[in-house]
């Protein structure tokens, strides 16, 4: 969640030679039986075609994860939607988190099913929270019956669930809300055992600039959800002389958890790499070469 900074939210392998022989679309089939996901966010999907050339033209099928924005109808989102899955694996985010609280149960499970309906075989990864222990989400409870009537619709359908948590190390406003308690108090048992993918939205400008030890935080993650992938879910920094920096340390994060799939999802994508003249599309391009695999 980045449209707006909240008070309270203070915060395979493939060889040289490979490279040189072959073009960025041969080498993508090459890494079609990846296990790493290679995530980017697009906070918009105006302006489709650039879009496109850019995902289509990284070295690796990225998986592009869409917000969709509040108030809007599924319908706005099908066609775009379904013109990106040609150059991307598709994941998609039901509520951006900043307006989960503006939603009652019943209208997040009644937007839920529409976007279901819509796009079930459009969208490979749904994700049913967002940064959901965010203390501006609203009450647990709400929240709660949000995230889990969510879930239940996703996997009732056959299809992926995602969560994305929001890693607040020393950053948190109520300690109820810090991530690993929220998650074990309120992620119901049929989530810490069902959720396909568990994921941490982290922004460092968010919180003190702070450099966790990532395995120590996601071994302790795999511990609590022994059956999901898990990887970062949205990642990125406003500050520009930051992002080639950042995206070179998070992209190549080498994290030895069995079930790690790294993901990232830097969330200016369509802003840092669209078009793709963007110097920041090589970097991240270069980035997914370089990636552990």
């Amino acid at each position: 969640m980045k449209k707006k900074l909240l008070t309270t939210k203070l915060c395979l392998s493939v060889a040289a030679t490979l490279t040189l022989s072959l073009g960025f679309s041969e080498l993508a089939l090459a890494n079609n039986a990846q296990t790493m996901i290679y995530g980017v966010t697009l906070d918009s999907v105006t302006n489709t075609n650039a879009i496109v050339t850019s995902l289509k033209s990284h070295a690796v099928r990225p998986t592009a994860r869409i917000v969709f924005d509040e108030y809007v109808a599924a319908s706005y989102y099908k066609a775009p939607v379904t013109k990106i899955k040609t150059a991307a694996n598709i994941m998609g985010e039901l509520l951006d988190s900043y307006y989960v609280k503006q939603y009652t149960p019943a209208q997040y499970q009644a937007r839920t099913t529409e976007y279901l309906n819509s796009m079930q075989d459009v969208v490979d990864i749904w994700e049913v929270g967002n940064e959901i222990n965010g203390e501006w989400l609203g009450t647990t409870a709400s929240v709660v019956t949000k995230m889990s009537g969510a879930y239940d619709q996703v996997k009732a359908r056959g299809k992926k669930a995602a969560l994305t948590l929001y890693y607040n190390e020393e950053c948190w406003a109520k300690p109820q809300n810090e991530m690993f308690t929220w998650a074990n108090n309120n992620v119901p048992a049929r989530m810490k055992q069902g959720l396909d993918y568990v994921l941490i939205s982290y922004y460092e400008d968010d919180c003190n600039d702070l450099q966790p030890n990532w395995p120590v935080v996601f071994a302790k993650l795999a511990k609590m959800f022994p059956n999901s992938k898990i990887g970062f879910g949205e990642t990125g920094t406003t500050y520009a002389n930051r992002k080639a920096s950042y995206i070179n340390r998070y992209y190549n994060m080498n994290i030895t958890e069995p079930n790690y799939i790294g993901g990232y999802f830097w969330w200016y994508y369509r802003q840092d790499m669209v078009p793709m003249s963007n110097p920041l599309w090589a970097t991240l391009n270069q980035a997914f070469v370089t990636a552990p695999k």
